[in-house]
């Protein structure tokens, strides 16, 4: 693929897609706007956006739900960011509605103290094995334990200086990025987690995938240039 990828944002309804529609534009890609869900399919990519309430955004997902599950089972790339990452699985604590079911598993409150989780955190790679390779995905020790901890970097320091082979990492060893969440996803499967983060005593899925679908808990658009880095990362990932 020579020329700039065009990639479908899907809009729930909610708004506020300014910053990551132009992330993706500064990582090359040809960017527009759908609220169709059906329309949206026809792009090179899927980008469902961190923003709304999962009971709204599922509303608004339901006239092609079926049909986007088919297309990213089918190989359709797709980048679900916050919100987006929770619409991957099958159903949501935070309201009504079916999510596309591409992963197993469900989405529940953090049980932290103080929520929502708002602020930097690092981001752990689950393991050194890519996706499929028959490793289950091992969760990272609580900030203070073991060795290696920098002590000092929300999120704790352990997995700093450990590569995570996925493509959507590439270059990103010592990521952290920018979080905004009361909820959390729970794979049924851990194979699934890519990446980890922690909130307070909490470990959580930063990361997961699927095929050529990923999800991330975080906001990649207002992670800096490390957060543009992840974003030209899935561009290129496309345009395999």
């Amino acid at each position: 693929m020579t020329r700039a990828p065009s990639i479908a944002l899907f809009d729930y309804g909610a708004g506020n897609l300014h910053s990551l529609l132009k992330a993706l534009e500064a990582a090359g890609a040809r960017v527009r706007v759908e609220p169709d869900p059906l329309r949206a399919l026809d792009a090179d990519a899927l980008v469902l956006p961190g923003v709304g309430a999962f009971g709204a955004a599922a509303e608004r997902l339901a006239p092609g739900l079926d049909a986007v599950r088919r297309a990213l089972e089918g190989g359709l790339p797709c980048l679900g960011v916050c919100l987006g990452m929770h619409l991957l699985f099958e159903a949501s604590d935070e309201g009504a509605g079916r999510g596309i079911g591409l992963l197993s598993g469900r989405v529940r409150r953090l049980r932290a103290q103080r929520v929502p989780h708002m602020g930097w955190n690092a981001v752990h790679p689950a393991s050194t094995q890519p996706p499929g390779g028959g490793a289950t995905a091992p969760m990272p020790r609580r900030p203070g334990e073991g060795e290696g901890n920098g002590g000092g970097t929300a999120g704790g320091g352990e997995g700093r200086g450990v590569r995570c082979l996925d493509p959507l990492f590439a270059g990103l060893d010592d990521l952290v990025a920018y979080y905004a969440n009361s909820f959390v996803v729970e794979p049924a499967d851990p194979a699934v987690v890519i990446a980890w983060t922690a909130y307070e005593d909490e470990r959580f899925p930063a990361a997961v995938r699927r095929g050529r679908t990923w999800g991330v808990q975080f906001h990649p658009e207002k992670s800096g240039a490390q957060g543009l880095r992840l974003i030209r990362n899935f561009i290129a990932e496309v345009t395999r």
